[in-house]
């Protein structure tokens, strides 16, 4: 059930898609079975100045923590940065824990 939701500047490739969704699922200590990874490209204006950039929501039912949240937070702005150029000083990433009955999934919640 953890979830990443990107929106970058670029493309993202298939190659990216799964090591994003690996480093996800091995951080937070999920099987990736339940990980999914949700991109958009869209124009971002950060610091007052257009460029590459990225944002990157992660939302989870428990295992985010502040180690956790700062691994995960370092992983994907390597992998930003090394796939696609993106300055880490141009990724913002946001953490979300949500309660198990407010997930949904297979025609129920999680709680």
């Amino acid at each position: 059930m953890p979830m990443l939701n990107l929106k970058c500047t670029k493309e993202i490739p298939a190659e990216l898609h799964h090591e994003l969704s690996k480093a996800v699922a091995e951080t937070i200590g999920k099987p990736e079975t339940y990980v999914m990874v949700v991109v958009e490209t869209v124009d971002i204006l950060m610091s007052g100045q257009r460029g590459d950039a990225a944002y990157a929501e992660i939302r989870s039912i428990g295992g985010l923590n502040r180690d956790v949240n700062h691994e995960l937070t370092m992983k994907l702005c390597i992998l930003l940065e090394d796939h696609l150029g993106i300055s880490s000083d141009r990724v913002y990433v946001t953490f979300r824990s949500i309660e198990r009955d407010h997930w949904g999934w297979n025609r129920s919640t999680f709680g």
